[in-house]
């Protein structure tokens, strides 16, 4: 089964060929409504983008934004409501930010302080910490800050992506960090595109080092991955995600490991990975703080197993685009499944599901997992199909092709 592009590449990517001198193309990226609100936010602040079937080609401008005031309308997509104010923060201009009402109620508040320290003038127009805000910005000089990233990574990412284009570079120590995977994303793409940070334990030194444009091609997005993965071991049948394994830049590859520890036959190579199933699941307690977007789709299949499956250490997943830990406990409990959750933990206990409605939340990861439920569970449905948008507008076709290829095999 073919993935579309990685969401987390395909944003960092686009900042970073906007920040870079020269054009870069961007090849295989995401094609969804998150990466498209992100590449129409640059087009509006000035920056060229030609989005192709196959590629993305960015005049990049390190000077900043074309344009010396703008709105910016962020839709539902948190690096774009992350990434792009830390952006224009380094160029000259009056630029507005605002976001959907799901995208209002997610913090931004570790990010816009750190960004005060630093001198940027940043007002939270409605409720503090959070969208809408403006930023008048006159660059930035840089200098030394202290962030906490236990809510977010992508704070400690916005400011590691805009440092290079800071006059003196930044020292950022980090009290906190929760998906620690994600920052090494951002790590790996920034030396792509020709900065080099150095790391000392909890303290990122970021040279004030102008980026490269470059050739790059997105890999496939490894969270959305382990839903035909978790499909393939649910069912005991196999799949292969061809152009993501154990060379991917992501985390969440690692959840076919989960897989593996439940049962599953999990192949992993350089650019491919493959579990087969045999219909059968083991229990777990498994630690799930640096693959928090895949809580979904373990809890999915938890009902499944032959004993309880307890998730632990995954707190941020309350502030995603809902929040899961209740989600996933209230869908359970539709499909009369017994569930428990505390502060940072869920645990499912074994129980045939029945059919349901489930309650989406708006949240495409919600509304793809459970539609990994509804393979073993007739009678399930969604009642906001069409939130898989975000990152994967055309799952639900890709899924019934996976079904329809198991049983002719």
């Amino acid at each position: 089964m073919r993935i579309p592009g990685s969401k987390s590449i395909t944003a960092r990517a686009l900042f970073l060929a906007a920040a870079a001198r020269g054009t870069t193309v961007l090849r295989q990226p995401l094609v969804s409504d998150d990466t498209e609100g992100f590449a129409e936010g640059l087009e509006t602040l000035g920056y060229r983008v030609e989005r192709g079937p196959e590629a993305w080609t960015i005049e990049g401008r390190p000077e900043g934004p074309r344009a010396a005031e703008a709105e910016v309308f962020c839709r539902d997509g948190a690096t774009t409501a992350r990434f792009l104010p830390a952006l224009v923060a380094a160029g000259q201009g009056v630029f507005h930010f605002d976001a959907s009402a799901q995208m209002r109620r997610r913090p931004l508040g570790p990010l816009t302080r750190a960004l005060r320290e630093l001198g940027v003038d940043l007002t939270h127009e409605g409720q503090e910490g959070y969208h809408p805000l403006t930023v008048r910005a006159q660059g930035i000089r840089g200098g030394r800050i202290t962030l906490d990233a236990g809510l977010s990574s992508q704070f400690l990412t916005a400011l590691l992506l805009v440092g290079p284009l800071t006059a003196e570079g930044l020292h950022i120590t980090v009290t906190d960090l929760v998906s620690a995977p994600y920052v090494e994303i951002t790590l790996a793409m920034m030396r792509r595109f020709g900065v080099e940070v150095e790391r000392a334990g909890d303290t990122f030194h970021v040279p004030p080092q102008p980026y490269a444009a470059t050739d790059y091609t997105i890999e496939p997005d490894a969270s959305t991955a382990s839903y035909p993965l978790a499909a393939a071991a649910l069912t005991g049948h196999s799949v292969t995600i061809p152009g993501l394994g154990s060379a991917s830049l992501q985390g969440d590859v690692r959840f076919a490991e989960v897989l593996g520890r439940m049962g599953a036959t999990v192949e992993l190579k350089p650019d491919a990975v493959t579990v087969t199933g045999n219909g059968r699941l083991r229990g777990l307690t498994t630690n799930m703080r640096d693959i928090s977007d895949t809580v979904p789709t373990l809890a999915a299949v938890a009902p499944f197993a032959d004993g309880p499956v307890r998730i632990e250490d995954v707190y941020n997943t309350r502030i995603k685009e809902c929040d899961r830990l209740d989600a996933c406990a209230e869908n359970l409990r539709r499909l009369g499944v017994p569930v428990s959750t505390g502060r940072d933990w869920i645990e499912i206990h074994p129980a045939p599901p029945r059919a349901a409605e489930i309650a989406c939340h708006g949240d495409h990861r919600i509304a793809m997992s459970f539609s990994v439920t509804g393979l073993r569970t007739p009678g399930i449905t969604l009642d906001e199909p069409g939130c898989v948008k975000k990152t994967f507008p055309g799952f639900h076709q890709a899924l019934a092709d996976l079904r329809a290829g198991w049983a002719l095999s």
